[in-house]
């Protein structure tokens, strides 16, 4: 989650927006490897549920995570990853991928979130609990913020990072990082503690030389809709030394809505956008694409089923 302290009057402006419509759907269905359907559903509702008819206002009502998975599935988008951003997010998300066989979970507290708990030890061994179950794929989104949180938090950010490492390493499941403006410092603390098996840098929001960093390492990297932004010519450049085999696309819903629908809410049934931007980026055939962007997925989180 990129926007973890937004605003009220942000978070208004965003409920208040409506859903894209629907883009051409995907030849091969992909996963979206990292979503918040609990801050979706609250914060913007479900796309086409007015228009929907009686039918699918019911559907909506009884459960409106189902009724984003339809109409994902209807996209080309078959696979979600719920992400945990603190010990209610997570229970939460480890509760609705035992219900939805089209929803994984991980669970983890947001790099934020950690240096303004009172208990840091009692949360982590929350996360911890929750990490063990089966559908819970894993631990994240956790990692460096130097964005949002000043110098007088890092430590416990830091402290907090290694011990979801940690159990990341103990439970055998992805690691997934939230890193923004902390490129040197993320590495350095994977480097220092060892590395799960698969680590995924979510939203990656680095340039061509830290994506070679990570690429090096043997890490995936999670484009979101900000690789469309127009202003993201090194992220882009990041993009095109991704090998298929070490990348992953992803909304962040309802953040990062791709263009041409920045600032309206984002939904998995919108990640047709960005993967088709990162087909023109890297110059890869679209059907390729989405095959290895599968391929991750359920190797990174998988089987679904």
């Amino acid at each position: 989650m990129s926007e973890p302290t937004e605003s009220r009057r942000e978070r208004a402006a965003r409920r208040a927006g409506e859903f894209p419509p629907a883009s051409e759907p995907l030849p091969l269905a992909v996963p979206d490897s990292h979503t918040h359907l609990d801050i979706t559903v609250t914060e913007a509702g479900v796309p086409g549920a007015p228009e929907g008819g009686a039918a699918a206002e019911r559907t909506v009502a009884v459960d409106p995570v189902a009724a984003l998975v339809e109409v994902a599935t209807a996209a080309g988008v078959d696979r979600l990853v719920q992400v945990g951003v603190d010990v209610e997010s997570s229970r939460w998300g480890a509760q609705v991928a035992d219900r939805h066989a089209a929803v994984l979970a991980t669970v983890a507290l947001h790099p934020n979130e950690a240096p303004r708990l009172a208990d840091l030890d009692t949360a982590l061994r929350e996360i911890e609990t929750l990490a063990a179950r089966d559908r819970v794929r894993g631990v994240g989104e956790t990692g460096m913020d130097f964005f949002r949180t000043g110098e007088e938090g890092r430590a416990v950010q830091e402290e907090s990072f290694r011990a979801h490492i940690a159990i990341a390493k103990r439970y055998g499941k992805a690691l997934v990082i939230h890193d923004r403006d902390a490129h040197a410092d993320v590495l350095r603390i994977l480097d220092d503690e060892g590395a799960p098996d698969t680590v995924v840098l979510h939203c990656f929001s680095g340039d061509a030389g830290f994506a070679r960093e990570c690429v090096r390492r043997g890490y995936l990297l999670s484009f979101a809709g900000t690789v469309t932004f127009a202003s993201a010519t090194a992220l882009r450049e990041a993009a095109s030394v991704t090998p298929l085999e070490l990348m992953l696309v992803e909304t962040d819903a309802p953040y990062l809505t791709p263009t041409p629908y920045r600032g309206r809410p984002n939904a998995s049934y919108l990640i047709p956008l960005t993967v088709r931007a990162l087909a023109a980026t890297t110059g890869a055939d679209l059907g390729d694409l989405c095959a290895a962007l599968s391929a991750n997925g359920d190797r990174a989180f998988g089987p679904w089923n």
